[in-house]
């Protein structure tokens, strides 16, 4: 069964920090693009970063860029997102999604389900005080 799920969420205080995991099962992450995504509650999914297969490009939402960082482990096929300086804003549900096409080389952050086929139930986030 070809799956993601998303782990690594909690409360966290202003300023803080997290790693956000994204483990892959039944297919090998290394070979699609994945990206993250939120949701925070009574607003639109939206998208955060995005690492194409065999690490060629990452991109960023510009809201987000010098705080988020993806990377991956492709021994542990698992992609990361990494979250500095945390604010109240940031409290939503993270997503990670793969892209069903192994064979594009580029990656969107935008929130395309018909290129990202396979989500995970989300981790939820919460910074505060």
């Amino acid at each position: 069964q070809v799956k993601v799920v998303e782990s690594g969420g909690g409360l966290v205080q202003p300023g803080g920090s997290l790693r956000l995991s994204c483990a892959g099962s039944g297919f090998a992450l290394a070979e699609r693009a994945v990206g993250w995504f939120r949701q925070a509650p009574g607003k639109e999914r939206e998208g955060l970063a995005c690492l194409s297969r065999g690490r060629y490009m990452s991109r960023y939402a510009d809201s987000v860029k010098g705080r988020f960082t993806i990377s991956r482990d492709n021994a542990k096929n698992t992609v990361y997102l990494e979250i500095n300086n945390l604010k109240p804003d940031d409290t939503a549900t993270y997503y990670c999604a793969a892209d069903w096409d192994q064979y594009k080389f580029d990656c969107t952050v935008e929130v395309d389900k018909e290129r990202y086929l396979y989500w995970g139930q989300g981790t939820p986030v919460t910074v505060s005080s």
